[in-house]
């Protein structure tokens, strides 16, 4: 006769899947961490590329890494039809290449400078900060920065909207801001908007500071005017943030 076991499985099996959820549910996720990714091929246009990767193989790296990739595919000149931003790096390179055979006597040379910097990192929220830069032949090159807010626990970009619990209450704390900076400056309102009433950047980060508002060149005035960029503290904008 087999002695009784002074366990009982019936009541065993539920408690240890009680445990596992118990630990899976209290586990800490770790916060990302970047490196920085070269592209240093040999190209004949000057070509510039550096821009920040997770590290990990988790499914918020790898929306956040196929994010970045999408933006920076999307800084590069007639890069629609290409998969990768290797493909599309050569293909630029090769209408620079076929430019240069048309045009022997040509001194200009083309050129493309990509570059990201994590500006602002906390348990909701990731800033990166995209420049980029590409001339292929105009009277001046493409300037532009922008701003992408990932969401830390999901990988997903963040819409302005999103970060904001009343973004019309921010619109006019950010018009404060914008006619001081203005002012500082030296500058006249009316050379900007272009005859509109005050309208929020399409670029809206983070930083140490505060909460920074950027418009990039040709968004609210004339090319000379260059970007327009000031930063509103956190502890005044507080009150309007949704994150």
């Amino acid at each position: 006769m087999l002695n009784k076991s002074p366990f009982n499985l019936k009541k065993l099996v539920p408690l240890l899947v009680s445990l596992f959820f118990f630990f899976a549910c209290n586990e800490e996720v770790k916060p990302l961490e970047f490196e920085t990714s070269v592209i240093d091929n040999s190209y004949k246009a000057d070509i510039e590329v550096a821009f920040d990767k997770a590290k990990t193989n988790s499914e918020i790296a790898q929306k956040v890494n196929t994010a970045i990739t999408s933006e920076i595919m999307k800084s590069i000149p007639n890069s629609e039809t290409h998969k990768t931003v290797e493909e599309a790096l050569k293909a630029f390179d090769t209408d620079f290449t076929n430019f240069k055979n048309e045009f022997p006597d040509s001194e200009q040379t083309w050129a493309l400078a990509i570059e990201t910097e994590v500006l602002y990192k906390t348990e909701n929220i990731i800033t990166m900060g995209l420049s980029a830069y590409s001339d292929a032949g105009g009277a001046h090159g493409n300037d532009s920065i922008q701003f992408l807010n990932f969401n830390a626990e999901t990988g997903e970009l963040y819409s302005n909207e999103e970060l904001f619990s009343d973004i019309e209450g921010f619109k006019k704390l950010a018009e404060t801001y914008f006619l001081d900076h203005m002012k500082n400056e030296g500058s006249n309102i009316s050379e900007f908007f272009f005859g509109k009433s005050f309208q929020l950047p399409e670029n809206i980060g983070f930083n140490e500071e505060g909460v920074i508002l950027l418009y990039n060149v040709y968004e609210i005035a004339s090319y000379n005017q260059g970007y327009t960029e000031f930063v509103i503290p956190m502890e005044n904008v507080q009150e309007f943030l949704k994150i």
